[in-house]
């Protein structure tokens, strides 16, 4: 069978295809709003004077709310002299087409909010409410979650950043509550030579379990760390390089512990949901009187059965003569470092997003930071939240994929 060469005419010519190239968008100011927050006891800002003043050297305009800043010790005069413009009314800030805020919206803010608006705060997953969320939608909002913010290295630097610090404060509220001018059993929390140590419980082994037992073990204390993951408990030993004692949750075990301890921490929680409960209320009777526990995971249910929300003006309560403290949101007691922490990662952001012509750009380039909109435009991008309430489920890749 004899094969036919194929032919090809003399008039056909070969043309190399022309590269589609990306071309960035033109950088553009942006006028950002901060508010004042009405949150119960939230005392963070999400940018500090410095920020500020970073941002309107980069030709971006702030505007504030008076005395937005005064829970983190910072006058208007300090955001002032940065830069920003200062004004009374709350309705002129949330004309802002990007609000910063370090509390999530609420209900009350629903009738500022304008259309197409770009808000920047916290979620807090467990006290979403549906009605709130469907009329977000129905603003068309765009909306990008602070502890969901992930950086190029896969990390999530402000979650990080508020365990770090609640980790440090839990060893620092537990020193103050064991005095005898707080209740407790007049104990130092590490003990001098001669004295025996006191003994710390610590339940959980992520970021706030593993400062809370670097600064227990700077301190002078007998640490003990439980957790149910095996995997969590050897990177703690490798973050802090040196042994401690560890074990997975078996309840004779972590009962055992509990009963001869002066301070627990739980610092257990899900990745979604209500924490687990690991501690029985049978385990707390049976707890040294004086003792405390400091449940960090109070803002998801808690793990201990005994505890109870409370605040930082009542921070303790007592329940079989053990003290409780169940402050949620530790970070906020903390308010100037938070903030100087949050606003460590949101400023060189916002100066991204003027520079790359906007929010839609930024998340075009840079996919690690899609995984923080939980808003797109109107469209809800969180699949968790979309299962909770029922809600339609847009992927937010297929939304950026199509774009034109």
């Amino acid at each position: 069978m004899s094969s036919i060469k194929p032919q090809i005419h003399s008039a056909f010519s070969f043309e190399t295809q022309e590269e589609v190239l990306d071309i960035p968008q033109k950088s553009k100011p942006l006028l950002i709003g901060i508010p004042k927050e009405t949150a119960f006891q939230e005392n963070r800002i999400g940018l500090i004077p410095e920020a500020v003043s970073v941002l309107v050297a980069n030709g971006h305009e702030v505007l504030m709310q008076s005395n937005a800043a005064e829970g983190s010790r910072y006058s208007d005069n300090d955001y002032s002299e940065a830069g920003a413009h200062i004004v009374v009314d709350k309705e002129a800030v949330y004309k802002c087409p990007i609000l910063v805020k370090t509390a999530p919206p609420v209900e009350a803010d629903l009738p500022f909010l304008q259309m197409h608006q770009t808000i920047i705060s916290p979620l807090h997953l467990t006290a979403v409410k549906k009605e709130l969320m469907e009329q977000l939608m129905a603003k068309k909002i765009t909306a990008l979650a602070l502890e969901n913010i992930k950086d190029e290295n896969q990390n999530y630097p402000i979650l990080r950043s508020m365990g770090e610090i609640t980790g440090s404060a839990v060893m620092l509220i537990a020193g103050q509550y064991l005095s005898n001018f707080n209740q407790g059993k007049g104990i130092l929390l590490g003990g001098v030579s001669g004295v025996p140590p006191t003994k710390v419980v610590i339940i959980g082994a992520d970021i706030i379990g593993e400062f809370a037992t670097r600064n227990a073990l700077a301190l002078g204390a007998s640490v003990k760390v439980f957790d149910n993951n095996v995997s969590r408990l050897q990177r703690l030993q490798n973050n802090l390089g040196q042994r401690v004692w560890t074990s997975v949750l078996e309840p004779k075990i972590l009962a055992k512990q509990l009963k001869t301890c002066e301070v627990a921490v739980g610092a257990l929680r899900n990745d979604f949901g209500r924490a687990p409960i690991v501690v029985t209320e049978e385990m707390v009777a049976s707890m040294r009187p004086g003792s405390i526990i400091i449940d960090v995971a109070i803002d998801r249910g808690g793990c201990f059965e005994t505890s109870e929300l409370t605040n930082h003006e009542n921070p303790i309560i007592i329940k079989h003569n053990v003290l409780h403290y169940g402050v949620p949101n530790i970070p906020s007691g903390f308010a100037r470092t938070a903030s100087q922490a949050i606003s460590n990662v949101l400023m060189p952001l916002l100066v991204q997003v003027g520079d790359q012509g906007g929010l839609a750009e930024i998340i075009w380039q840079q996919a690690h930071l899609r995984e923080g909109i939980y808003l797109y435009k109107g469209a809800l991008t969180d699949l968790y939240i979309s299962a909770k309430f029922g809600l339609k489920f847009t992927d937010l890749n297929l939304i950026i994929a199509s774009r034109s």
